[in-house]
């Protein structure tokens, strides 16, 4: 490929689609008595930021199904903690991380969505406050 050459004595041509009269008529200028003239253009304003406050709102209001899954995903891990300490009683201790993970999900605040699936959840945690207080740990 040849290097192109660049010659600074070339004009350069229509830039912006303005023509030749076009530039004489923007090259005019003059200065008004102070009355108020009649050409004079209305200002827009400025729009409201409906879009922004849009997004806001959305991101303020928590999907009722996002609630739900996680609800049964507290639940599903209530259940498998549970099931992991059956499975070290069998083994004939029950490991201390197992424990702080029980206390850990059961002192996490939890929202109410579906009167079934609290009453499901309410159950589960009873039982793991249970077997927690078996071992002299209260969770609040």
């Amino acid at each position: 490929m040849s290097p192109v050459r660049i010659d600074s004595s070339q004009r350069v041509g229509n830039l912006g689609g303005r023509t030749a009269t076009a530039r004489s008529s923007a090259s005019s200028f003059s200065i008004s008595d102070g009355t108020p003239s009649s050409e004079a253009r209305a200002t827009s304003t400025i729009g409201p930021t409906t879009s922004l406050d849009s997004l806001l709102a959305l991101q303020a209001v928590e999907d009722p199904l996002l609630k739900k899954k996680k609800l049964v995903r507290r639940g599903t891990q209530l259940l498998d903690t549970l099931e992991d300490m059956k499975t070290d009683l069998l083994s004939g201790r029950v490991s201390e991380s197992r424990l702080n993970q029980l206390m850990a999900v059961l002192g996490q605040a939890r929202d109410k969505a579906d009167p079934r699936l609290d009453s499901l959840l309410d159950d589960i945690e009873l039982r793991a406050r249970v077997e927690l207080a078996k071992r002299g740990l209260y969770p609040a």
